[in-house]
């Protein structure tokens, strides 16, 4: 998370905490749901400094694992199922896209102020 430091939020920041649990988050999913043996996942943060947006976007090689289109509820007793959850509550917006060969890309926007 240096380079959101380097962006001028320190790690302790609200804004820098948010991003590495969407972060974490994301990164859990694509090891858990996306992992193709053989394959890796790729991890990128992109700041848009004009609307103080980091974009978030986590890529595996699992074309047949899809996100839900909404951030499903989970069970109270539940030990998993919360991940996009948090995901939908921090971050301004959230989807997915097919990666080209295979694969698909899970993306997320957290606003920093």
């Amino acid at each position: 998370m240096r380079c959101v430091e380097e962006w001028g939020h320190p790690p302790e920041s609200d804004a820098s905490c948010t991003v590495a649990l969407v972060v974490g988050e994301l990164a859990a999913n694509a090891v858990r749901h996306g992992r193709v043996p053989g394959h890796d996942f790729t991890l990128s943060l992109a700041l848009n400094a004009a609307t103080d947006v980091i974009r978030i976007e986590v890529a595996d090689a699992a074309s047949a694992k899809r996100p839900p289109a909404t951030a499903p509820s989970s069970h109270p007793d539940g030990e998993s199922g919360r991940g996009l959850l948090l995901v939908d509550v921090l971050a301004a917006s959230w989807g997915w896209e097919p990666r080209r060969p295979v694969g698909k890309t899970v993306r997320a926007e957290v606003p920093l102020s």
